[in-house]
């Protein structure tokens, strides 16, 4: 692929993934309401679900762009070293891998974002009618001696979500789609369109993903109770942040969930999730797929459409 073409794609994907976000933002905020230990009155709980929205749209592009140019960089230096290795790499791993690299990158990214946007999306109300939540919370944040260092709250939270998702999502999404695509060869014999690349990516990345999704929510839980204490917005519980400690926070934020709700606590939101991350990613990738393959073939580039994903 020429690197006209893999900035394309690169486009391609911080595109999809910005369509996206727009669809299935309202059920992150209910999700992260949902798992915030202060619990907002029925009718507050379904306003503002645009909330902290601005941040999102500022970081979904170069956040995408940084997973997708890594992934791919990640993949291919793998790929085309792993018989250096004592045994065989399997190929699931060198995806998982891949992956794993490119979510650490884009976590760096994401996670000054996550810290805006959660705390935007517990915002009761914004002042003066006209303000942005994310500036408002960006504000309160600082108000509350906020720093460099607390927009980076939850990062490692972030990253213990995310690689377990992605090391999970992206080997069984390659498995389901390469299935899915043996049943649609085995009865014809001319090339996939690209609305038929589309649902087969589509669907193998959302049943991927909202498989994913479920497993790693003990972690979402701790990330998203993290970051609402980096701004103090949405805990309630009447201690100040000194008592709640740094660092190795996490397993603190573990065991005061056991302590509250027990091992379901650990899973609120788990079913909201499943259904944002299924739609999410079956959007996500398979818009990023058409794009790819369209972008590929202008580009005079005949690769298989099936085998395009990074």
């Amino acid at each position: 692929m020429s690197g006209n073409s893999h900035t394309n794609v690169m486009l391609a994907g911080a595109a999809a993934a910005f369509t996206v976000d727009m669809l299935i933002y309202p059920l992150d905020t209910l999700k992260t309401r949902q798992q915030s230990p202060r619990r907002l009155p029925a009718p507050q709980l379904f306003r503002g679900l645009y909330q902290g929205v601005g941040i999102v749209v500022v970081a979904t592009l170069p956040a995408a762009g940084v997973f997708f140019t890594t992934y791919e960089a990640a993949k291919s230096f793998v790929s085309r070293n792993r018989h250096l290795a004592p045994i065989s790499v399997p190929q699931p791993l060198v995806h998982a891998a891949a992956s794993a690299v490119a979510e650490c990158a884009s976590c760096l990214v994401l996670t000054p974002a996550e810290v805006v946007k959660q705390n935007a999306q517990m915002l009761r109300h914004a002042r003066g009618g006209h303000e942005s939540s994310s500036l408002e919370a960006l504000r309160h944040l600082r108000g509350n001696g906020g720093s460099a260092r607390t927009l980076l709250s939850g990062y490692a939270a972030l990253v213990a979500r995310n690689l377990p998702f992605t090391a999970l999502q992206f080997p069984l999404f390659e498995h389901a789609r390469e299935r899915l695509w043996g049943y649609y060869r085995g009865g014809k014999g001319r090339s996939p369109g690209l609305a038929e690349t589309g649902v087969v990516t589509g669907v193998s990345a959302g049943l991927a993903g909202s498989f994913a999704a479920v497993v790693t929510t003990p972690m979402d839980v701790v990330k998203t109770r993290l970051m609402l204490e980096a701004g103090d917005v949405g805990v309630g519980d009447g201690r100040s942040k000194g008592s709640r400690g740094t660092g190795s926070s996490s397993l603190r934020v573990v065991r005061e969930v056991l302590a509250e709700q027990g091992v379901p606590g650990l899973f609120r939101g788990a079913v909201l999730r499943s259904v944002w991350t299924a739609v999410g990613s079956g959007l996500y990738l398979g818009m990023y797929e058409v794009a790819k393959v369209w972008l590929t073939r202008g580009d005079g580039n005949n690769e298989d459409d099936g085998d395009s994903f990074p």
